[in-house]
């Protein structure tokens, strides 16, 4: 959420820099009359409860017929009251919605741009290896190894859905704890967060109320199951106050993820790239405000270094204003290289929210014992994503014979196994 001062008194400067990420005007304009509406309704409501507190006090003093006459007087404006605190409530409602419409403003030196097509590729690490076969797509790798099994996937759950089997599931557990570890080395707290969440959460992030359609919900329980661990790490010290000694505080978690992915026909309909349900270790980092964009490249470093881990190529990307999320005001993704599929995967997006969600969650410090309190700002990045990771690394290892050589830092979580062969 934005800071309603900031819009009030630098409009034109917001407009423009939102405008930058495809925003209107007209949305900014909605929360300026909103604001005014809510402040007038305020300012007639207290000045009505201050006339009938100072009248009230008359009461004792006053003949009995005055004071007949003065009730009466008080039971009118007690019915107003009563009308403007409805008033009131829905102009508030109305102020917090178009509140919550607008995005965060891109950092500066974000590029300006439409969509992804805008995006910027900074850097690129590592050779693509040369094959001297075809490198096959990892739906071909999986079954041929009896590693994926869409078609039980399917009929469990349906489309979109598989299980991993054997050393395929436990390649992908491999994974997941040698990336835990690599956040432990690099700082990080471990959590274990619920998987489903209320309302209060997934707003503080900013996935609601803009992504409700991609989110699974419990109505009945207001429960939402989360699309990244990012909402409840990021949300855990909602409503405190924290000691800048405490910051920047690191956390970390593995989690399921769930998207109602909505793709187009066609497109990405085979192998394990896209589903509803799929695994992610998430980073998350709570800092001060003056050391964010240092904080961001620090994130992408983290997430890097498990490229460089896997001895995978890959590239960091920075994306346009067009293709930032709702919460984020910098984004860099990363992608790792995939021969079979011939293109490029998105394993990471790490981002610099500044306060945006942190006003939403209400998190802030203090900067000096006795100080005004500040918001904190918030970080996240993948690192790594699944299944794409596994992707990578099966197309990357694979061999003429069929086989996958199973990298280096994996083979301790896999019982010492250097390959994945058939049968």
């Amino acid at each position: 959420m934005l800071d309603i001062k900031l819009i009030r008194e630098q409009t034109a400067w917001v407009k423009a820099e939102l405008g930058r990420a495809g925003v209107p005007e007209g949305d900014v304009d909605t929360v300026l009359e909103a604001d005014v509406a809510r402040r007038l309704a305020q300012k007639e409501l207290d000045d009505l409860r201050a006339h009938r507190s100072s009248r009230s006090k008359e009461l004792g003093a006053l003949p009995a017929a005055q004071r007949e006459k003065l009730r009466g007087e008080m039971r009118e404006v007690g019915d107003r009251i009563a009308a403007l605190e409805q008033h009131q409530a829905e102009v508030e409602k109305r102020f917090a919605e178009s509140m919550l419409a607008l995005r965060n403003i891109p950092r500066d030196y974000v590029p300006t741009g439409n969509s992804e097509a805008d995006n910027r590729v900074i850097r690129t690490e590592g050779e693509p290896r040369q094959f001297d076969f075809k490198p096959l797509p990892h739906w071909e790798l999986g079954e041929r190894l009896g590693i994926i099994d869409f078609e039980r996937g399917v009929k469990l759950s349906g489309s979109r859905f598989y299980l991993l089997r054997g050393p395929g599931a436990r390649l992908e557990r491999a994974l997941i704890s040698w990336m835990l570890d690599l956040k432990r080395e690099q700082g990080y707290l471990e959590i274990i967060p619920p998987l489903m969440v209320n309302t209060a959460t997934a707003t503080s992030t900013g996935h609601l109320p803009k992504n409700a359609d991609t989110m699974y919900r419990d109505v009945e329980d207001d429960f939402w199951f989360i699309p990244t661990a990012e909402v409840p790490l990021t949300s855990m010290y909602r409503d405190e106050i924290l000691d800048a000694g405490q910051l920047p505080i690191n956390l970390t978690a593995y989690t399921p993820c769930f998207r109602r992915e909505r793709m187009s026909a066609g497109r990405d309909v085979r192998g394990i790239k896209r589903g509803h349900q799929f695994d992610k270790v998430e980073m998350v980092k709570l800092v001060r405000p003056e050391t964010s964009d240092e904080e961001l490249k620090t994130l992408v470093d983290h997430a890097a270094a498990v490229c460089r881990g896997l001895e995978i190529p890959f590239r960091v990307v920075q994306q346009c204003t067009g293709d930032l999320n709702v919460a984020s005001a910098a984004s860099y993704d990363l992608e790792l290289w995939a021969p079979g599929l011939g293109e490029w995967l998105e394993v990471s997006s790490c981002s610099n929210c500044t306060d945006f969600q942190m006003r939403r969650a209400n998190i802030r410090f203090r900067p000096q014992k006795g100080g005004k309190t500040e918001f904190v700002h918030a970080l996240n990045g993948s690192g790594l994503g699944l299944p794409r990771t596994l992707i990578a690394v099966l197309e990357n290892y694979q061999q003429a014979d069929g086989s996958v050589t199973i990298p280096e830092v994996l083979r301790p979580y896999m019982g010492g196994s250097a390959t994945i062969s058939a049968g």
